[in-house]
C-alpha cells in the first residue's frame, strides 16, 4: 500500500476572484500569485504557494471560469494548521462564515469548517 499523499492539485471555483483571494490570504496569512495567461478572459487563476515537484505535498488555485459557479461542489479541501482555532477566528472578518467551530476528531486531531466568500465549504485541520 502506498502511504504517500496522492493529491497533487486542487481547484476552488470562485465567482469573484479578487474577493476570494483576499479571503484566503487574510485567513491563512499567505500570498497567492497569478497563474496562467493573464490575457485569457475565460479563465483566471490565483495559485497557493507550492512546489509541484514535492512529493506528498499539495498545491492548488482559486479558479474563475465562465460556466463554473462557486459553492455547488461536494468536495472539501482541508488546510493544515498548528491550531485550527487561529484560522477560524479570522474567517468572519475575511468575509466568510464559520460553519462548525473547532471540534475533536479523536486521535486524528481537530477540524473547523467554514464557507469562503464564494460559498465553498473548506476545512481546517490541526493536531492541537
Amino acid at each position: 500500500m502506498n502511504i504517500e499523499n496522492p493529491v497533487v492539485w486542487f481547484e476552488i471555483y470562485v465567482n469573484d476572484l479578487s474577493r476570494a483571494k483576499s479571503f484566503y490570504e487574510q485567513v491563512f496569512k499567505t500570498e497567492l500569485s497569478e497563474l496562467g495567461d493573464p490575457s485569457n478572459d475565460e479563465l483566471k487563476m490565483m495559485a497557493f504557494p507550492g512546489n509541484m515537484e514535492s512529493k506528498g505535498k499539495t498545491t492548488g488555485a482559486l479558479v474563475q471560469v465562465k460556466g463554473m459557479e462557486a459553492g455547488c461542489n461536494s468536495t472539501i479541501v482541508y488546510f493544515g494548521s498548528k491550531d485550527c482555532s487561529i484560522e477560524e477566528s479570522r474567517v468572519k472578518d475575511a468575509g466568510g462564515e464559520l460553519v462548525r467551530p473547532k471540534m475533536s476528531i479523536g486521535e486524528y486531531g481537530f477540524i473547523s469548517l467554514a464557507k469562503d466568500t464564494e460559498g465553498n465549504m473548506i476545512g481546517i485541520h490541526s493536531m492541537e
